[in-house]
């Protein structure tokens, strides 16, 4: 045990730095943010909770009612300025949102310009869905980079440490056997810190990325339902069965939620 503590620094180091060196210089910057910000979201989960799809779904609700009833003419004021809009202010967590607003607002403008094909704005939408995932999965992308390469860089490491006990040939042999214990915790150390640590990092960044998707996919099913001629209503439902299970709202959730939304604008 000895070994392992006494070479366990000097191959931390090596290993950890060889490794953060090409994660810099094999990423942009904006990936490099993202990656940092990625060890965030991995310990602290999903950012969607159940409320704040409830939120969502009142959000649509209102949107489609007002379409409905007053035209899109009533909503150009809103999806122009929706930071001053009385609808979006009642959803603070939405409005934060600067993908969720602006994905909304520029459907819903797609609209008011009498695009009313729902094939046609059903593939905007996906292809914008798209963009933002990929972008979304970039940290978890690099992370799953350097998990691949750690086990060659705890090989490296530990060659580099036999090198240096072959330039003690001479030496007896229990310090020989201790050079070479503490070269080969190189290789152990690039095996765990691949697939005990930064591997994991990276299946769970992928897996809250994937699930925070869907927020943005209920966008999407809601107004195309809407486009389709159906009410308010049918729209939100289609929209509530996409949510993932572990967040989903009940039918009466829901609908205690759309009762207690005003649909004035």
């Amino acid at each position: 045990m000895a070994v392992v503590l006494h070479s366990l620094p000097y191959e931390l180091m090596a290993i950890l730095g060889a490794a953060v060196a090409a994660f810099l210089i094999g990423n942009s910057v904006t990936t490099i943010k993202a990656t940092l910000g990625g060890f965030g979201r991995a310990f602290a989960g999903p950012k969607w909770k159940k409320q704040d799809y409830k939120d969502l779904l009142s959000l649509l609700f209102q949107l489609t009612k007002t379409m409905k009833s007053k035209g899109v003419i009533a909503l150009e004021s809103h999806i122009e300025k929706p930071a001053e809009s009385a609808i979006f202010q009642k959803y603070p967590k939405v409005l934060k949102d600067h993908f969720a607003t602006d994905f909304i607002c520029d459907t819903l403008r797609m609209m008011t310009m009498n695009l009313e094909d729902p094939h046609q704005i059903e593939d905007a939408m996906e292809k914008q869905l798209e963009k933002h995932h990929h972008e979304g999965l970039a940290g978890a992308h690099a992370l799953t980079t350097m998990a691949d390469g750690l086990p060659a860089l705890g090989i490296v490491a530990a060659v580099l440490g036999v090198i240096k006990t072959m330039g003690s040939i001479t030496e007896p042999p229990e310090i020989l056997g201790g050079m070479i214990g503490g070269a080969l915790v190189g290789t152990f150390l690039g095996v765990f810190l691949a697939y005990g640590l930064v591997g994991p990092i990276a299946v769970r960044l992928k897996e809250i990325v994937d699930g925070d998707g869907a927020y943005y996919k209920i966008i999407q099913s809601v107004l195309v339902a809407h486009l389709h001629g159906n009410a308010a209503q049918i729209s939100v439902e289609i929209g509530r069965g996409d949510i993932p299970s572990s967040a989903q709202p009940s039918f009466t959730e829901m609908e205690e939620s759309l009762s207690a939304a005003p649909t004035d604008a």
